[in-house]
């Protein structure tokens, strides 16, 4: 064996020796260890470099000279390091079990998710069934299924974020796209409740937001009278404020209803004494309604001459302002935990 080999034999079984005999006591010391020996500029590298100096003929044997060094450094290396470890894992703080826990924070719901669950609760409760559709919408079923024909000046009563440059897809503006849907892929009798987020291009202000949300009802079957939408709006109010609510409807305006109507309820603040809510009127409006226009049936390839309808939504965030007499609607999308907490858990 050559003197230059036998030199490389003899750096290797010291860098075994040293490896062997080193004493480590932390982790620290281990990281050291590591960087010293098995590092991308560690000794075991430069050892290895020597490989390419050894002859052919012993290059199989110092080999595995390398490979026992290395394996030593790596056996030493994961032994401590899965010692220490353990010995971490096992290190524990001294916890006074008789002390009382720190109190779990329980949130509060939304007023605009209690609300809403009040709605569907109440409708639920007389047949109505749960329809949802989608947030960006067709033209066809925001507008001109409904009565809004391109040039209806009703189309500027909604200002609309449209998402096309041609205006045939927008964000919906009210959730009757979701009743124009179900009509058209249900047969009568149909008595559905279709809640949801609708959007509108309005300044923000306390009393309006260019988003809210809404639950609009629709019954279709034969023989549906306006005495049926007056009962039923009559029940929803009993319910929602209390058995001795009355209701009164004031003719109005809707491109899809004929005829229609705004509902008000009496005060559930002063009874109908008058307040600051009602603004001593006694009486407030939450919702519009009326019956479904034959035309809108036909659209929908019902036939209007055997069924009839009516519909009628609200604005959830309307009645939660109401019940609650929130005076600003930015209130409820700002996300503040001290406004949300004031709220019950359910209703």
């Amino acid at each position: 064996m050559e003197t230059g080999v036998q030199q490389y034999y003899a750096e290797t079984q010291k860098l075994l020796d040293e490896i062997k005999s080193s004493e480590i006591k932390n982790v620290q010391e281990l990281e050291q260890f590591r960087i010293t020996y098995l590092g991308s500029k560690g000794k075991l590298k430069d050892v290895f470099a020597l490989m390419k100096e050894v002859p052919a003929e012993e290059k199989k044997n110092f080999g595995q000279t390398l490979n026992t060094l290395k394996q030593e450094a790596e056996s030493k290396y994961e032994s401590l390091k899965e010692q220490f470890e353990s010995a971490s894992s096992k290190t524990t703080t001294n916890i006074d079990l008789t002390m009382p826990g720190e109190p779990v924070e329980l949130g509060s719901r939304h007023p605009v998710t209690i609300v809403r669950k009040k709605i569907i609760d109440i409708f639920s409760s007389i047949g109505y069934t749960i329809a949802e559709g989608p947030e960006i919408e067709k033209d066809w079923y925001n507008f001109t299924a409904l009565n809004f024909p391109p040039d209806h000046p009703a189309r500027d009563m909604q200002d609309t974020y449209f998402v096309t440059e041609d205006q045939q897809w927008l964000l919906r503006t009210h959730t009757s796209n979701v009743q124009v849907r179900v009509m058209e892929n249900q047969k009568p009798p149909i008595r559905v409740i279709c809640p949801g987020r609708v959007y509108r291009n309005e300044t923000i202000s306390a009393r309006s937001h260019c988003f809210f949300h809404q639950v609009e009802g629709l019954y279709v079957d034969k023989n549906v009278s306006f005495a049926d939408l007056k009962q039923t709006l009559l029940y929803f109010a009993q319910e929602f404020f209390g058995k001795e609510t009355k209701i009164r409807l004031r003719p109005s305006y809707f491109p899809f209803t004929e005829p229609s109507a705004e509902l008000d309820v009496t005060c559930f603040i002063c009874s109908g004494t008058g307040c600051p809510v009602c603004k001593g009127s006694g009486w407030v409006e939450i919702l519009g309604c009326g019956m479904v226009d034959p035309q809108v049936l036909e659209n929908c390839k019902i036939d209007s001459s055997v069924y009839t309808g009516f519909a009628f939504g609200m604005g959830i965030e309307r009645i939660a302002m109401l019940k609650y007499q929130i005076k600003d609607i930015r209130l409820l999308s700002e996300n503040d935990v001290r406004f949300l907490q004031q709220f019950e858990s359910g209703w």
